[in-house]
């Protein structure tokens, strides 16, 4: 009641200000998306004779068929990299699921020191863990192959398994009593009871593993970077094939953008509601 007073009570000049300043910050935000959606549509020839902010005219798909057909190969790029997602999408749900699980719910000597330990490798910066990594795939002969790029990063990740740990604990212990007393094991109740309860959680983990593999760059640049390349190895090549040219590099960059932004809008509400399940501030 008291949040309810003091938030009508607030000055209408506040209130004004608050959405002024988010208005600006979205603004800020949308315009470089804005400005390579426009660049993207120009032909090289518009671009280098207009102001670079000036709508297209006409708008064309040079820069796209360029491209798509040129020795860049950007459509195997994005093949490989929706691959490439869907590889470790699916590795690291399904194993951080069986880990958070355990951690959660299954009693194990040195449960919490093994949770811990694990959880604390997020201090490790990625930087110092690619030359070790980049030997380990060369020793193996995966440099410069699909398998190369994605095997370091297809298992469970500390940030999953913690927020999954935590979502999965949320389930009153009754509820799994319960399935265990009916004859389930906990097989099916993972799968049956705790992860249909946890479909917010996991369907935000989704997308930000979705994002974050969709736009990795380093380790795919150095692990593979003649071939097999993915979407953002290949835009980077754009820049020097082509001399800059920045209708080619903001056509590729739409091409990236738009299933990501896709994926947002469908997924919005999943992340509203993991946030108000899980108390992440």
């Amino acid at each position: 009641m008291s949040s309810s007073k003091s938030y009508s009570r607030r000055p209408w000049w506040s209130t004004l200000g608050i959405y002024a300043g988010l208005s600006l910050a979205a603004f800020v935000m949308v315009i470089p998306l804005l400005f390579s959606f426009v660049t993207a549509f120009k032909s090289p020839q518009d671009f280098a004779s207009h102001s670079p902010f000036a709508l297209p005219s006409p708008p064309s798909l040079t820069s796209f068929q360029a491209i798509l057909t040129g020795r860049v190969n950007f459509g195997d790029a994005i093949i490989t990299t929706l691959l490439m997602v869907v590889v470790m999408v699916v590795g690291q749900l399904v194993s951080s699921v069986l880990a958070a699980y355990a951690f959660a719910r299954i009693e194990f000597p040195g449960r919490e020191v093994i949770f811990w330990l694990f959880l604390g490798t997020m201090m490790i910066p990625a930087s110092v863990l690619v030359i070790p990594l980049y030997l380990m795939m060369a020793r193996m002969g995966l440099n410069n192959t699909f398998w190369g790029i994605v095997l370091p990063f297809v298992f469970a990740s500390p940030y999953a398994v913690f927020l999954l740990r935590q979502s999965f604990r949320q389930i009153p212990q009754e509820i799994i009593d319960a399935a265990t007393m009916d004859g389930a094991g906990q097989i099916r109740i993972l799968f049956s009871i705790v992860v249909p309860v946890s479909k917010p959680i996991i369907s935000t983990l989704v997308l930000i593993t979705v994002v974050s593999q969709w736009n990795s760059f380093m380790w795919p640049r150095i692990i593979a970077a003649t071939r097999p390349r993915v979407l953002t190895v290949a835009t980077a090549a754009l820049q020097s094939q082509y001399n800059a040219n920045w209708t080619y590099v903001m056509a590729a960059t739409t091409i990236a953008l738009v299933p990501l932004i896709a994926l947002f809008i469908v997924f919005q509400r999943h992340i509203v509601e993991s946030i108000a399940l899980t108390g992440i501030k």
